[in-house]
């Protein structure tokens, strides 16, 4: 049996991994460990904490004294650490908390996770480890900084890899807005708070890898979207204000690319890693699909217009009349400080490696993700009260 000790998991891609491997592995133990911030909720996984093989501990992955106590009372085997501070706008507005949580939390796990494993030294000093035991560290594509976007349109993207093909398998229509991709040998370049943050606990993992002998992995995905996202992110958040006939605010002109992921794809792709990368390596996660921010955003438009009007259930949950919902919802916002053009992922490393793909085309999981916020608005309701309320109105009120 495995004992997993799972960081985060009350969060957005956390709780789908939790999610996740109690539905694949049968003999495993999960210790969650969650602070329970803002985008925390434990409502997120509230079936799986019924779940025998399932306990919950609210603590913060700061506090030294707690993990301590926490990896000496379990035997754990891998530590997954998704806790962390990730949005940018909040980053930019108080950059200390991210620092605090994602790079001294970080260590904090790195530093328990060693002294629990140790179980001698060999000639030259280095930590012996006991067997069958990993660190992975998920993180984000955004270490790597900003991609140009060279096509104002896009262009076709041609893919002559037989390996990589599977990762865009049954998909038509593949287009880029550049040249150029992040692939594991970028040079990492953060340019906010947050992915300054994210970096410096890479960094911080690798160091531990490096000097201890660690054995550690990191991921590093691409945009996620997929159930369970907390409604700061644009997806969710735009479905949210459609429902309730509010304004979309979009930054800038909307023109920014971001490459997006199914969030159980990236699951899928996190579990790989764990249980049969070679230790050390780095995994960047991600499907090949690019976009400009405001074409999802009217994408999300137009299919929850459809879904709206093709099922009475559904209309429901709807606080304005059908016909508001239109373009004309979108206003343009004064533009994010800094914002990164385009992020674009190559995953062919772990397609080759581990033979991942993803399984998701966008068009099937943006669908599938609006359908379930429509389905779940008593969870969208819970989560989008209190301090999310009050943060909506200082990043946005006065835009």
């Amino acid at each position: 049996m495995k004992t997993y000790l799972i960081t985060g998991a009350a969060g957005f891609i956390g709780a789908n991994f939790l999610k996740y491997i109690l539905k694949k592995y049968e003999d495993i133990k999960v210790i969650v460990v969650d602070s329970l911030t803002y985008a925390g909720n434990l409502g997120t996984i509230k079936e799986e904490l019924k779940d025998s093989r399932v306990k919950f501990e609210k603590v913060d992955i700061r506090d030294r004294k707690e993990i301590e106590r926490i990896f000496s009372e379990n035997k754990v085997d891998y530590v997954v650490n998704f806790a962390a501070e990730s949005h940018v706008d909040r980053s930019i507005e108080n950059p200390q908390v991210f620092l605090e949580t994602n790079i001294l939390g970080t260590q904090n796990l790195l530093d328990n996770a060693k002294k629990s494993w140790t179980v001698s030294k060999d000639e030259n000093g280095y930590p012996v480890y006991k067997e069958g035991i990993k660190y992975l560290q998920v993180s984000t594509d955004e270490v790597y900084g900003s991609l140009s976007k060279d096509y104002d349109d896009p262009i076709e993207l041609v893919i002559d890899d037989e390996d990589i093909k599977k990762v865009v398998k049954n998909r038509k229509n593949l287009k880029t807005y550049g040249n150029k991709f992040f692939t594991e040998g970028s040079p990492v370049n953060p340019r906010s708070p947050y992915s300054a943050s994210k970096t410096g606990a890479d960094h911080i993992v690798i160091a531990y890898g490096e000097t201890y002998k660690l054995p550690i992995n990191i991921t590093r995905c691409s945009n996620n979207y997929g159930s369970y996202q907390f409604p700061e992110k644009l997806i969710p958040l735009m479905i949210k204000n459609i429902l309730e006939g509010k304004k979309l605010p979009v930054y800038g002109k909307g023109d920014n690319i971001r490459d997006w992921i199914f969030v159980e794809d990236n699951c899928k792709g996190i579990d790989l890693v764990l249980r049969e990368a070679k230790l050390g390596e780095i995994y960047n996660i991600g499907g090949f699909n690019e976009e400009k921010n405001i074409n999802i955003v009217k994408l999300v438009i137009d299919i929850l217009k459809e879904e709206l009007t093709n099922n009475d259930e559904y209309k429901k949950v709807l606080k304005t009349d059908i016909s508001n919902i239109n373009y004309d919802l979108i206003t343009y916002v004064q533009d994010r400080l800094g914002h990164d053009m385009r992020y674009a992922i190559n995953p062919s490393k772990i397609a080759k490696d581990l033979g991942w793909y993803p399984e998701t085309d966008f068009g099937t999981g943006i669908r599938k993700t609006i359908k379930w916020y429509l389905e779940n608005q008593e969870w969208v309701n819970e989560v989008a009260s209190g301090d999310y309320q009050k943060y909506y109105e200082r990043m946005y009120g006065n835009r």
